[in-house]
């Protein structure tokens, strides 16, 4: 009986005709950035032959296309596309996404080890090669509440796991700077394998004290110059483009054929309606190639550069003996998927039926305390106060100070200078806590919006004008077991349930999509002008990322870390 080995050598050879064969096409080689004209032979999950003439078994005619290695998002949360594993490959791997190396880290914040499995049972079915990075930082940190808590000895069962790769962004950067003892279990129980970074703004010996520590990749830099100081001190860059985080356009000038195999390129996080509209890792290409990108660095970073980075040596490459991951593009300047092969399976829609189902975790995880207007309220002072300034397209805000208006003895919004009120309500059933603080940059002219997805340990956060409209929106989420809320003059006016963890559907991607669409419109009609205002809102309580921000306990300075009294 032919082995398999034996399959893929004859197959090569030629003696055998190969299982498909792709012709007429000219594939690009990323070694030497040349346009080959050649046939691909593929035997199973492997090419075995390019730089010649093929038969197959079954041959597809390619003729004027080109064919590129699938693309690997790098790092990104399935839970912030709103869907489940199973709809995020069916929604983005039509777009050339073949591997996606994921941090299950929002799910893992609100059920802890429960979520972190159905990740990993799930990548198992996906026809996308999912992986998985272990979450190193759950609970992100002492200033918020989080419903679950995963020491090392928590993660330690899941390391060995097939799609695990290693340990995920390790947020706490103060943490490892300053030698706290949980954050170094953990680095010292992956000393070794691959540890994913996270430090937005570390510069100079901190960043050199957090890199020792053996950290390697990191998709936190925000400007050319400190991604070359990352780059120059041995770190793996990953660029950043998603529905909020859009890091695109400032890292482009480092987007080089010098710098590319230092690169790589991720999304954390794009929603389906984002990809509907603009698409996915495509999107990242084509805008680079359209700014002046050389085509063979962007292309190397969004596939063989990315995969040398994460120890996935057998793709990244159209060669023999590599992974037949493949996309055939129109033209490498508009890089629009025309056929995707996944490990050497031609993507279709029966493609998909042939994946189990996973059933689906955390469906009960939204226990928060109703709450009642009152309770928005903060104390009038003369002094200037605290309040978040949203930077559009970033995560990063700037802490601001005002002098705020009276209204009675309770500070008021200013609608003149967009300040308005925002708090966050823990939800996991714990404490009850509930903070308020104010922000700048929504646009909101009357209502409220309000998420259960709210970066990084998930309580309420919600955002308004009226504190009738909040509490409302607020109260809905519980109803509806989480998602986003959208309410105006005391009805609720759009949402979008989420009762996975409060952070994914149970629908089709589809259904996702055209539901967001919708939820746009009405917080529009609140006055935002956010192109993404629900994961804006997602984002005011993420307390590791500069400089000003909201959890459940309080305002954090985060370049103090610390809560402000």
């Amino acid at each position: 009986m032919t082995t398999r080995l034996e399959r893929l050598i004859d197959q090569g050879t030629g003696r055998e005709p190969a299982d498909i064969v792709l012709k007429g096409g000219k594939f690009f080689d990323l070694v030497t950035g040349e346009l080959v004209q050649s046939d691909i032979a593929i035997c199973g999950d492997r090419i075995v032959g390019t730089c010649g003439d093929y038969t197959g078994k079954t041959e597809i005619d390619i003729s004027g296309k080109i064919v590129v290695p699938g693309f690997i998002d790098t790092h990104l949360h399935i839970e912030s596309s709103l869907v489940t594993p199973h709809e995020f490959d069916r929604c983005v791997l039509p777009y050339g996404v073949t591997t996606a190396i994921c941090d299950p880290h929002e799910i893992a914040n609100v059920i802890g080890e429960e979520g972190i499995r159905y990740f990993l049972d799930s990548s198992l079915e996906t026809i996308m090669d999912i992986r998985v990075q272990l979450s190193s930082c759950v609970p992100a940190t002492h200033l918020e509440t989080a419903g679950a808590d995963l020491p090392i000895e928590k993660l330690l069962p899941f390391r060995d796991h097939p799609k695990v790769i290693g340990l995920a962004e390790f947020m706490n950067f103060p943490g490892v700077i300053h030698k706290d003892p949980v954050c170094l279990a953990k680095l010292d129980a992956f000393y070794g394998q691959h540890i994913d970074g996270h430090a937005p703004l570390l510069r100079g010996l901190d960043l050199n004290g957090y890199l020792a520590a053996g950290i390697r990749t990191e998709h936190e830099s925000t400007t050319a110059e400190e991604a070359l100081e990352k780059i120059r001190k041995g770190m793996h860059v990953l660029v950043r483009e998603g529905s909020v985080s859009k890091d695109l356009e400032a890292l482009m000038p480092i987007i080089t054929e010098r710098l590319s195999p230092y690169l790589a390129l991720c999304t954390d996080d794009r929603n389906p309606l984002d990809i509907a509209e603009q698409g996915h890792l495509d999107y990242m290409i084509r805008t680079a190639i359209a700014a002046g990108v050389e085509p063979l660095a962007i292309y190397r970073a969004a596939s063989i550069s990315a995969a040398k980075a994460f120890g996935l040596t057998d793709r990244g490459l159209v060669a023999p003996g590599w992974r037949a991951d493949l996309v055939i593009v129109d033209t490498l300047e508009n890089c629009k998927a025309e056929i995707v092969f996944s490990a050497g399976r031609r993507v279709t829609d029966e493609l998909f039926t042939t994946r189990k189902p996973v059933a689906p975790v955390g469906l009960d995880s939204v226990k928060a305390r109703p709450v009642q207007a009152m309770q928005f309220g903060v104390p009038y002072s003369e002094a200037e106060t605290p309040v978040i300034g949203v930077m559009p397209g970033k995560i990063i805000t700037e802490h601001r100070r005002y002098r705020l208006p009276a209204a009675g003895n309770q500070a008021g919004v200013d609608l003149d200078r967009d300040i308005i009120k925002v708090a966050v309500i823990e939800r996991h059933g714990k404490n009850g806590n509930h903070a308020n603080g104010f922000v700048q940059g929504f646009g909101l002219k009357k209502g409220a919006i309000a998420s259960t997805v709210g970066h990084d340990s998930h309580n309420i956060c919600v955002v308004g004008v009226s504190e009738d409209d909040m509490a409302l929106a607020a109260n809905r989420l519980g109803e509806i077991n989480g998602g986003f809320v959208v309410v105006e003059d005391g009805k609720v006016t759009g949402e979008i349930a989420l009762p996975i963890a409060g952070l994914m559907s149970l629908e089709p991607y589809e259904w996702v999509r055209d539901t967001l669409h919708d939820l746009r419109k009405h917080a529009y009609a609140l006055g935002t002008e956010l192109e993404e205002p629900f994961l804006q809102v997602a984002f005011l309580p993420l307390p590791v990322i500069p400089h000003l921000k909201i959890s459940d306990k309080g305002m954090v300075d985060v370049d103090k870390f610390q809560l402000i009294s």
